[in-house]
């Protein structure tokens, strides 16, 4: 038996084993299932508060996250932005210097363009200014021709020349000898003695003259050449210092029809003209006698007083010889020039066609130049490839 007091009254009773057992068991019970309750709303008040921890530290960490993103997200566009700047700044470059290029490329073709027009123009006039002096000097000399043939139908060469001979022979020939040989006592005369003196009748030049027309060829004479040996003959036996062939022959030979041709290499002192040249080739050598008159007159008086005159004779012989010279070598240089204008009208004509050529060119690389694009103008730019392939090459993800 087992003694239980009471704990609200304080009275003492006895209770058997099994009653014992029995509240005793109730009592754990009790004791249990207040502990087990205790223990459940402590364990769900921990599992609240774990939650609460939990969601708490989740939050915590999610807010952290979403910041870190998105801190991450503002770098990136900032990036992003920051890479689209450097491109369109890149590009916005690459095209202005592109453009800078095209508009030099343009200004330099419109300056080429005008300098080619003003170039081909100066060539124009220069050419046109020419080939207008060439015309008048070949109408000249057709007029000339045409109004000499004209004359010989009326009237021989030699009348020709005896005619234009007088109208000047009063103001320019006062003193001279010009007239018709007619002393064939040698068995030979030429056409025409010109002589001329100075105030003491000293001789400063003398010049025997032939004049052939086209009607005095034969079938054995038809050139200038075929007369020039009796020519020099009847110069001898008159004893004259010159001896000029007036000739219409050969009218198409370049090198008669050029002016004033020395011969002397054939015939000493001796020239073939045209008769335009008349006038002129006495002109010429009378002029040229009198600077040696001097030389002439001191070997005369030096003749009269029986003194040696060798000297004297060597230097007028070198002054005729040093004239004839100079003669020969102007007269080369008179056909030279005649030949360079020619040539030069040749050349220039084929520059005219080369600047006509010239100009299909330029138009092509003007059409070109209006047809550039950045693309075409950066291929084969290793400089402006790179930078494009860059820019196209960038990765916006990359955060480097």
């Amino acid at each position: 038996m087992h003694e239980i007091i009471c704990p609200h009254c304080g009275k003492a009773f006895k209770i058997d084993e099994a009653g014992y057992a029995d509240i005793l068991k109730q009592v754990r019970d009790s004791e249990f299932k207040q502990q087990l309750h205790e223990r459940l709303a402590l364990a769900e008040q921990d599992k609240r508060n774990a939650i609460e921890l939990a969601q708490t530290k989740a939050n915590s960490e999610l807010q952290k996250a979403a910041a870190t993103k998105d801190a991450e997200i503002q770098g990136l566009k900032a990036k992003l932005d920051a890479i689209e700047v450097a491109k369109k700044l890149a590009i916005t470059e690459a095209v202005g210097a592109v453009e800078k290029e095209r508009d030099e490329l343009k200004s330099g073709l419109e300056r080429a363009m005008l300098e080619k027009q003003l170039a081909e123009k100066s060539l124009k006039d220069k050419y046109e200014t020419q080939i207008k002096d060439r015309d008048d000097a070949i109408e000249r000399l057709l007029d000339m021709k045409a109004r000499l043939s004209t004359k010989m139908v009326g009237e021989t060469l030699e009348q020709h020349c005896n005619t234009e001979f007088n109208r000047i022979r009063a103001t320019a020939f006062p003193k001279a000898y010009f007239e018709k040989d007619n002393d064939a006592r040698t068995g030979s005369k030429g056409d025409y003695i010109f002589r001329d003196t100075d105030e003491a009748g000293t001789e400063i030049v003398s010049i025997m003259f032939e004049m052939k027309n086209e009607s005095d060829r034969t079938a054995t004479k038809n050139k200038n050449e075929d007369f020039l040996k009796e020519l020099d003959k009847d110069r001898t036996q008159k004893s004259c210092e010159y001896a000029v062939l007036v000739s219409l022959l050969e009218l198409d030979s370049e090198l008669y029809n050029s002016g004033i041709v020395d011969v002397s290499h054939r015939y000493q002192k001796m020239y073939v003209v045209r008769p335009q040249f008349f006038i002129p080739i006495i002109t010429l050598l009378r002029n040229a006698a009198q600077n040696s008159l001097k030389y002439k007159t001191e070997l005369a008086a030096v003749k009269a007083q029986n003194i040696d005159i060798t000297n004297f004779e060597d230097e007028l012989e070198a002054f005729k010889t040093g004239f004839a010279r100079n003669y020969e070598l102007a007269s080369k240089k008179f056909k030279t020039a005649i030949e360079e204008i020619d040539k030069t009208i040749e050349h220039l004509q084929k520059t005219k066609d080369a600047l006509l050529a010239s100009e299909n060119n330029l138009r092509l690389a003007n059409n070109k130049a209006d047809d550039l694009t950045v693309k075409k103008l950066t291929k084969g730019n290793p400089t402006m490839a790179a930078k494009f392939r860059e820019l196209k090459n960038c990765d916006p993800s990359d955060t480097g």
